[in-house]
């Protein structure tokens, strides 16, 4: 058991404060930017439709992070105050919300840009997982999205939380789920991108993540729908994109192999 006592703020200089779910948001995204160059390079497509497409991707993320938090969690504490909308700051993001963003501002880019939906994204779900990964270590420093009561051995305290007992570790083991999910699509596209058809990778990214996402909602304390109904919000949202991923394996990626 882990006593969790850890300040949000790992420090401040007056007015500014630096918060650990800040560092770990900023640094999973750079370190996904330099992964994305180095394929990009390495593929010989253009760095400037990379850059390009980061801006989008990026706002897209947040809007819709953001957005998918309001429709999907808190609906009707912010149709009562909309202004509480903008105030990002004061937490609150769905990550459910930041793939439709992402997904949105993607097919914006390709439309303005002229370019085929999948000349890019087979590459740009491979570093998706690992910003994953980092929000999760932020919102576990952050001491939210916490976990159900647990009597196990990997349960943590949160005492910055006003508690005495222990939780599942949801954000962990968040976490750890897409760095496994960025270990094995970087491996698979290393030995088998030449090998494998346009949407391989984005299709298997859609169906491990959402998988891994509706297994780790068994232990989140997080209800947006009502305690009677089955499953959380989280996983009802991901019931979709799992379906759309099997039907791409089961009905399509055998006829494209054939091809």
């Amino acid at each position: 058991m882990f006593i969790h006592d850890i300040s949000p703020e790992v420090f401040s200089v007056g007015p500014l404060t630096v918060r650990w779910y800040g560092m770990f948001f900023v640094a999973g995204i750079i370190l996904a930017y330099f992964i994305m160059r180095a394929i990009f390079k390495g593929r010989g497509y253009r760095l400037e439709h990379l850059d390009s497409i980061v801006i989008y991707l990026f706002f897209g993320l947040i809007i819709g992070a953001r957005l998918g938090h309001v429709v999907f969690y808190n609906f009707d504490y912010f149709w009562k105050d909309p202004v509480e909308i903008f105030k990002i700051w004061n937490g609150g993001l769905a990550s459910h919300g930041a793939a439709i963003g992402v997904f949105v501002a993607y097919l914006v880019w390709i439309w303005v840009h002229k370019v085929k939906f999948f000349k890019y994204a087979d590459v740009f779900v491979l570093v998706f997982p690992l910003v994953a990964a980092a929000v999760r270590f932020g919102n576990f420093f952050n001491s939210e999205i916490v976990g159900t009561p647990t009597d196990g051995a990997f349960g943590v305290v949160f005492k910055k939380l006003g508690e005495d007992f222990a939780r599942h570790p949801v954000q962990l083991y968040s976490a750890f789920m897409n760095l496994l999910i960025f270990a094995v699509l970087m491996i698979l596209y290393k030995k088998f991108y030449k090998k494998t058809p346009r949407g391989f990778f984005l299709f298997l990214y859609m169906g491990l993540y959402f998988i891994g996402r509706f297994v780790v909602e068994f232990w989140k304390d997080l209800h947006a729908l009502p305690e009677s109904f089955p499953l959380s919000m989280g996983q009802t949202l991901s019931l979709f994109p799992i379906l759309i991923a099997v039907s791409y394996f089961v009905f399509f990626f055998p006829k494209q192999k054939k091809n």
